[in-house]
């Protein structure tokens, strides 16, 4: 701690007079509060060392008489770094688990251990396991307080008096009984220690709290279980018994009154906090902000509590914030730009007294439930920035190892360490999406959220205003009617379902009803490359329209195949609910099967998917199955949006290996499909391409599919077919040496050797035929071949597909 040199040290006899002029009395109460320690300082036997520039050296015995009065000469203090963090953990948390043995449910009562002793294993608190903690008295980082339990007072301020005697009956249920409530209930379990648990989880959380606003500690950590945002005033639900954040809210805004008036929760959890949201839904004082996964209402909890319309109601409108992902595996850079954008502004202007965290690590990178990808440094940044709300003032709290990490990393934060570095800070198209919906419609409540100023008319009011991607759909459909005459197909919709997004939305070439091969581009609103000012105005002619993806249209009709032209809007002009692309495409991609495709004369097909509208091309195969008799092959640009997987409607109709085989389907480089370990066939043929953005993609792919389509050399064709059979023939021969290597059947290998030399013999002529053959509805290979060792061996490009296409048309 600093000390102030004028006051722990006497004055030096060479040194000058202050410029204050104490010594003229024009500071006598600093002066006479000296006089004593001058008086000591002046018996001393003073020695000046040449050293130290003229000023007095003081031995041992010196300082300790100048330092006599310790009141006098205390220190000054830094109120902040006084205090220390603290931690909830109370090991009888864990005696709430299934009453089935075996049963490795999700909500492990291991999970809060895995924490507790990563805590430990990095020194933060001392470990009565640990003889050797012990043993050198290391002293801990952390303050660790134990749980207490929630009175039925506490627990009433959110729950009604029905629900806590249902959770008070399970400590003498039966085992049938408690067997029964498990099966029939929403993603629950009980045994005859639940409610015991429960109330030290939702007391552990209410002492956390209490500390800090007492200020006890600078922060806390609650290592509590089972969890509780899931809860309901009436319905234990989602591995939650007693909402534990809802009930310390409500007990610091109770027993608080003056310290505590608004209260942020924070809910990073990967699944919506429903129990939370109901809790405060019109209330005011708290503002309730939650960064879930949403998948349109299908991933847990389902329904549409979680949605980006839900923004409270009556005395609480505007103080429930929901950041809804549209999809799976999002990572660091999609929330930490959440953060940037929404939280961080809306909490800032909320200014709150207190900052609670829902920290659920079930989005962290290695949770299989959750599907995201996000790192200890990215929560550990988003923990950096919550500190500075509340004047520091904050409280938090399926795979163990992640979670564990995690929130040691979120430790480190509270206790002063910086977070760590960030792999990728970019987020994905789907964030940037949400977020702007979610500003879009906060406008009206937060002057925070820059839409407001931007679109001041489209908060205001319903107007119909002319959008950028209307306007580029009606220069798209021109353009495509003067070169080459095609016209709009109708598609029938209910009449308040009518936009003037859906102009001129799908268009077709002459005749293509007749043609034997037709081709299907369906795809987003093309990119548009522009640099805003800072105004956040575009010079129009500083912006350029990027649509790589009118190439594959003139390329088509060039080969006098039929062509149909299909555009998929990320935003409805007019109708102000929201809008779901990925089931429009769907829907979108049906219709145009049932009623134009499959009508046609065509006896091959082509389907080129571009953006998000790709996802309804894959629903397609899935949803119709006669598809897969005249599709030739499919060419997906998923870029860096969300990937689909085929969704057989039958199990083992073979609709993977299908999909697998016919499609080539390509992700930028820096996409999360990457960073998983095995690549699944219903993902089907995954192509790494160079490029970020889906105009780059487009572009770079189109000049490999231009220079082989164009190729006469028929032999050219048969060899790049033939390259691509024989390799992944190959492949599954050494997957088969491999699996029967480990079975000790070491013999049979030899006539694998055998086979694999007859299949390189085989001629040119008959290996095609046997590609054509297999591409126009048989599968070779076990589906459940590890698709890395065959990848490896099938990734030959575009070449091989834009051949094997090319050449059966």
């Amino acid at each position: 701690m600093p000390y102030s040199m004028d006051t722990v040290l006497p004055d030096a006899p060479n040194a000058p007079a202050s410029a204050g002029g104490a010594a003229n009395g024009s500071n006598s109460n600093s002066a006479g509060s000296n006089n004593k320690l001058t008086e000591r300082s002046e018996n001393v036997d003073q020695q000046s060392r040449p050293d130290a520039g003229g000023y007095v050296s003081l031995n041992a015995g010196q300082i300790k008489e100048i330092t006599k009065n310790k009141k006098q000469y205390k220190p000054n203090t830094l109120l902040y770094t006084n205090k220390k963090t603290g931690l909830c953990y109370d090991v009888r948390m864990r005696y709430h688990a299934t009453v089935d043995e075996g049963d490795m449910h999700p909500e492990d009562p291991r999970r809060i251990y895995f924490i507790y002793k990563a805590l430990a294993e990095n020194g933060l608190i001392d470990d009565e396991d640990d003889v050797m903690s012990e043993q050198l008295h290391v002293r801990p980082v952390l303050a660790k307080f134990r749980a207490r339990e929630v009175t039925k007072a506490e627990a009433c301020l959110v729950h009604n008096e029905a629900h806590w005697k249902f959770i008070e009956s399970t400590s003498s249920m039966p085992l049938q009984q408690l067997q029964d409530h498990t099966r029939d209930g929403d993603s629950i379990y009980f045994n005859n220690e639940s409610f015991f648990c429960g109330k030290l989880s939702c007391g552990g959380a209410i002492e956390a709290c209490r500390h800090v606003v007492e200020g006890t500690l600078k922060n806390a950590i609650a290592v509590i279980r089972p969890p509780g945002h899931h809860a309901e005033p009436c319905n234990a639900m989602g591995f939650c018994l007693f909402n534990n954040v809802a009930v310390a809210t409500k007990v610091m805004l109770k027993n608080y009154p003056e310290k505590v008036k608004k209260v942020l929760i924070l809910d990073w959890d990967v699944h919506h906090g429903n129990g939370t949201q109901l809790a405060f839904y019109d209330n005011p004082d708290v503002l309730y902000i939650s960064i879930h996964r949403y998948s349109n209402g299908t991933f847990y909890p389902p329904g549409t509590a979680g949605n980006v319309d839900k923004c409270g109601e009556g005395a609480g409108e505007g103080k429930n914030v929901n950041i809804p992902w549209s999809v799976g595996a999002m990572g660091d850079g999609d929330y930490i730009y959440a953060f940037q954008r929404i939280v961080m502004p809306i909490a800032m202007e909320f200014q709150p007294d207190l900052v609670i965290v829902s920290a659920g690590f079930d989005a962290a990178a290695g949770d299989s439930i959750g599907g995201c990808f996000v790192t200890p440094p990215g929560y550990a940044h988003m923990t950096a920035m919550l500190k500075t709300l509340a004047n520091g003032k904050i409280v938090g709290g399926y795979n163990l190892l992640a979670i564990a990490h995690s929130a040691l990393a979120v430790t480190k934060v509270l206790l002063g360490e910086p977070p760590g570095m960030l792999k990728s800070a970019f987020p994905s198209n789907a964030a940037v999406e949400t977020c702007q919906q979610v500003m879009l419609y906060q406008s009206k409540y937060w002057s925070s959220m820059s839409i407001k100023i931007i679109l001041p008319e489209l908060v205001r009011s319903k107007t119909d205003l002319s959008r950028l991607h209307d306007v580029i759909r009606i220069y798209q459909s021109k353009t495509l009617a003067d070169k080459h005459s095609m016209y709009e197909l109708a598609v029938m919709r209910a009449k308040e379902r009518q936009s003037k997004s859906f102009e001129d939305q799908v268009l077709a070439s002459p005749d293509y009803q007749e043609k034997d091969t037709l081709i299907l581009v369906i795809h987003d609103p093309p990119q548009v490359s522009a640099q805003p000012n800072d105004d956040r105005f575009i010079k129009l002619h500083d912006a350029f329209l990027l649509d790589s993806g009118s190439e594959y249209v003139d390329w088509a009709i060039a080969k006098g195949y039929g062509v149909i032209d299909a555009n998929v809007p990320q935003h409805l002009t007019g109708l102000g609910e929201p809008f779901d692309v990925q089931t429009h495409a769907q829907q979108l991609c049906c219709y145009i099967w049932d009623n134009y495709i499959g009508l046609s004369d065509a006896k091959k097909v082509i389907i080129i998917g571009i953006g998000k509208a790709a996802g309804g091309v894959t629903y397609l195969m899935g949803a119709r199955a006669e598809c897969r008799n005249i599709v030739a092959g499919l060419l997906l640009f998923y870029g860096d949006v969300d990937l689909r997987a085929v969704v057989p409607p039958v199990q083992g109709d073979g609709l993977a290996e299908w999909y697998w085989e016919h499609s080539q389907v390509y992700c930028s480089r820096d996409h999360n499909v990457w960073q998983q370990k095995k690549l699944r066939k219903k993902y089907g043929g995954l192509q790494q391409a160079m490029g970020h953005c889906i105009a780059d993609i487009l572009r770079e792919e189109f000049d490999k599919f231009a220079q082989v389509a164009s190729e006469e050399d028929g032999d050219v064709v048969m060899n790049t077919a033939k390259r691509f059979k024989r390799k992944k023939v190959i492949s599954q021969g050494t997957k088969e040496r491999k699996k029967r290597k480990v079975e000790g059947q070491n013999e049979k290998v030899e006539g694998v050797e055998e086979q694999k030399g007859k299949v390189e013999g085989v001629e040119e002529q008959e290996i095609c035929d046997s590609l054509l053959t297999s591409c126009a509805g048989g599968g070779h290979g076990n589906s459940d071949t590890n698709i890395e060792e065959v990848e490896n061996s099938r990734n030959i490009g575009i070449q091989a597909v834009v051949a094997l296409i090319c050449w059966r048309l």
